[in-house]
């Protein structure tokens, strides 16, 4: 049966792959492509671009607001990608012990991440702002305010969803290890340091790729929590570079300008990450 089911897949893989390939061309191959062609150009609609060659890179490289938004994006991905997975593997870590309640526990960790970022983004505001308005704040008042907001509003959000990859993968740890390295004399800091980090690796590449990622390319939220007030001080790249083509007549090119930069950078970073966490699972 497995022979006749590889001859069949063989035979007709055209007709499940090249679906997805070509959607695959069309929603981001395409765009891209176009993305890229534009920001080399003065344009208001596809129609009426006229290339104009660097002059848009020229104006996002002297963008100040830019750099700033990038500093603080970056700033936001490192101290998220931190929280979230330390926090996400921590509460993996006791939900894999036989405690009462595990089950629902992990559902309520979870819920957060099923919460569409916007409508998050409201409630975290009244939320936060009716705890700050006891000392006469709000999210608004300082850049600082906004930026720990959204720290607490994203990590609420995606610490459950990294948990349950941990789960998956310190239950794929081998017990036989475990019980080995016990019978030779190792505690339980041994135990998780030495042995199930190690092994967790491909969990752990995976979670830090995707909270890096979600660091870098946070809007959503970002939009509904502050709107990047005060004075755009608290806004992260993807709302400068939304802001940049909408809100400024005559910047589209720079604002996709912008939008390729941060391409290239995101690129490079989760591919430097990517790199480092597998050196280490191969270390392992």
């Amino acid at each position: 049966m497995t022979t006749t089911s590889g001859k069949t897949i063989r035979r007709w893989w055209a007709l499940f792959a090249l679906p997805t390939f070509l959607a695959f061309i069309i929603g981001f191959i395409v765009p891209f492509i176009l993305g890229v062609y534009l920001s080399f150009c003065d344009f208001n609609t596809i129609k009426d671009a006229t290339p104009i060659g660097f002059k848009n890179y020229a104006k996002a490289f002297q963008d100040s607001e830019f750099w700033v938004a990038l500093g603080q994006t970056v700033s936001f991905a490192i101290v998220t990608t931190i929280i979230i997975n330390v926090v996400g593997f921590a509460i993996a870590y006791m939900l894999t012990k036989a405690i009462r309640g595990a089950t629902i526990f992990r559902s309520i960790f979870f819920m957060p991440n099923l919460i569409g970022g916007i409508i998050l983004g409201w409630v975290w505001q009244l939320l936060l702002n009716g705890i700050l308005q006891q000392w006469g704040a709000s999210l608004t008042l300082s850049k600082n305010y906004g930026f720990w907001g959204l720290v607490i509003l994203v990590c609420w959000q995606q610490i459950g969803y990294m948990m349950i990859i941990y789960i998956a993968g310190l239950q794929a740890v081998p017990t036989d290890i475990l019980e080995a390295a016990e019978v030779d004399g190792a505690n339980g800091r041994q135990k998780l340091f030495d042995i199930i980090i190690p092994l967790m690796m491909p969990s752990i590449t995976v979670c830090t790729f995707l909270t890096i990622t979600n660091g870098f390319k946070m809007f959503d939220q970002n939009l509904a929590l502050t709107g990047g007030a005060p004075a755009n001080e608290s806004e992260l790249v993807a709302l400068n570079i939304y802001r940049t083509f909408y809100d400024r007549m005559g910047f589209e090119g720079v604002g996709q300008a912008k939008a390729v930069i941060f391409f290239i950078i995101v690129a490079i970073v989760a591919m430097l990450q990517n790199k480092l966490t597998t050196s280490r699972e191969v270390q392992a």
